[in-house]
């Protein structure tokens, strides 16, 4: 895999985040790829808020964080540093920088419900913007 062109999306390691955000997390994958087009399988990996926060210089890649900041740790590392792209009535919550100049963002919602409506909005409002921005 050329590791320049890839993109990660990071859930908990929180045992409600295996179970509850990573099958959300899988079909972010799915619509990345195909976003992407054919050739580029194996470019967008799913791991953990540890793998991730311990591993430097996976801080470069085009990054989605899935979970709230009780379950994922990245997310709460994000939460107070990214702008609120989209919030529907404290329900769910999309963070990421209008202008994608650094292709990172955060999905979360309240509960599994919630953070799973969150990545759905996501990869419905921005996910173009994104896979282009992380072409760059």
């Amino acid at each position: 895999m050329d590791e320049r062109h890839r993109a990660l999306i990071v859930t908990g390691a929180h045992l409600i985040a295996e179970r509850d955000d990573r099958p959300a997390a899988y079909r972010l994958r799915d619509a990345m790829l195909e976003a992407m087009g054919p050739g580029d399988a194996g470019r967008v990996l799913v791991c953990s808020d540890l793998w991730y926060l311990n591993q430097p210089e996976l801080r470069h890649d085009p990054t989605v964080s899935i979970g709230a900041p009780g379950v994922n740790a990245l997310t709460a590392f994000l939460a107070g540093r990214l702008p609120t792209a989209l919030a529907v009535a404290g329900r769910i919550t999309v963070q990421l920088d209008p202008e994608l100049a650094d292709p990172v963002a955060a999905c979360w919602g309240v509960g599994p419900a919630g953070t799973a409506q969150a990545v759905a909005a996501f990869a419905e409002r921005y996910l173009p913007a994104f896979v282009e921005a992380a072409a760059r």
